[in-house]
């Protein structure tokens, strides 16, 4: 049996009204849009942000690492497969 449940969510007036439009002009639904993500994040168990993305310290300080080491030479760059498959070859 498929019953329904009222979720409500406290949100920014302007945010709500945009994504009500933004929505509509789609052809959804704001609920349906929440609905849709609510059962993603159950199926994934995942929370996806892609906005904007900032790496932690440790994932900065590892790819400064990575920098360093590619200028002094220590690493190696391809820019396609074919490259790394030659140089693995030679």
């Amino acid at each position: 049996m498929n019953t329904k449940t009222l979720l409500t969510v406290k949100t920014d007036k302007n945010l709500k009204e945009a994504a009500q439009r933004l929505a509509g002009t789609l052809g959804f639904s704001l609920g349906t849009l929440v609905n849709a993500y609510l059962k993603q994040f159950v199926r994934t168990k995942e929370v996806v942000f892609e906005e904007s993305y900032r790496p932690n310290r440790a994932t900065v300080r590892a790819l400064d690492e990575a920098e360093k080491e590619l200028a002094s030479g220590k690493l190696r760059k391809f820019n396609n497969l074919e490259e790394l498959l030659k140089d693995l070859k030679s």
